[in-house]
């Protein structure tokens, strides 16, 4: 019974080491987010910057839209069509 409650600390300590360390990744990434933004903030061409950046946003998010929105053909109507389609040219 000792060594179960062993392992159980261990598995519990090393739990609280990998959050320490993700909230660690966290902050040093919001922090170095922050400089890039201080750093663009005090660019001269801020408003071109953040322009390019709104109509990139847009462009993005239409592909995530597209590629999600509607579902991609069924596999096997497309072979249904192509066939329809050879028949068809074949004359028959």
């Amino acid at each position: 019974m000792t060594r179960e409650t062993g392992s159980r600390e261990g598995l519990d300590e090393r739990v609280v080491l990998v959050a320490a360390g993700l909230a660690d990744l966290a902050v040093e990434a919001v922090g170095s987010g922050l400089g890039i933004v201080r750093g663009l903030l005090r660019r001269s061409d801020a408003a071109e910057v953040a322009a390019d950046a709104e109509r990139d946003l847009e462009a993005r998010g239409r592909l995530v839209l597209d590629r999600y929105a509607s579902p991609p053909p069924a596999h096997l109507e497309v072979l249904a069509r192509h066939a329809i389609a050879r028949r068809a040219g074949d004359g028959g």
